[in-house]
């Protein structure tokens, strides 16, 4: 009974690159152990926070880095703990067409013009999509993408 009012930290854990996802799942399964009796609420793997994950837990940090001492590619538990308030914007989904404007150029990463640049002539945000114009294209021919189905290479800005 004594555990149900303490109060619960967020804490940010280190990972190797591009390896978030596998340390979250990893972190369940080593929670979900017989042997643990570790308590964690949630692990969050924001998009936006590379090389990072955040782990929600009422546990002291010492517990935390005991646990990670256990999870393939978790490097170390930064000192310091954080808020609901201060991570609430990475539960937040981002539009798929955030940060791409006309004239943007980019890449098709999907679909059956792959790996072609292209430069942005619309954006609907409301329906997530682009239109855009292939560079190699002798005919300008208007493509309707999904925003997610890009990258972006150039933004297109005028550093004058």
């Amino acid at each position: 009974m004594e555990n149900e009012h303490r109060l619960t930290r967020i804490f940010a854990v280190k990972t190797t690159n591009r390896a978030e996802r596998s340390v979250a799942d990893n972190i369940d399964k080593a929670v979900r152990d017989a042997d643990n009796d570790i308590r964690v609420m949630s692990v969050i793997v924001p998009d936006e926070l590379k090389g990072y994950v955040l782990v929600e837990t009422d546990e002291p940090i010492a517990r935390v880095q005991e646990l990670m001492e256990h999870v393939p590619s978790a490097r170390t538990v930064l000192p310091g703990v954080t808020t609901l308030e201060e991570v609430g914007h990475y539960l937040i989904p981002k539009p798929a067409v955030s940060g791409i404007d006309e004239g943007t150029i980019v890449e098709l990463i999907n679909g059956p013009f792959k790996g072609e640049k292209a430069v942005v002539k619309r954006v609907d945000a409301s329906k997530e999509e682009i239109t855009v114009e292939l560079y190699e294209s002798v005919l300008p021919i208007p493509i309707t993408v999904r925003g997610d189905h890009v990258r972006v290479i150039d933004r297109g800005e005028d550093d004058s």
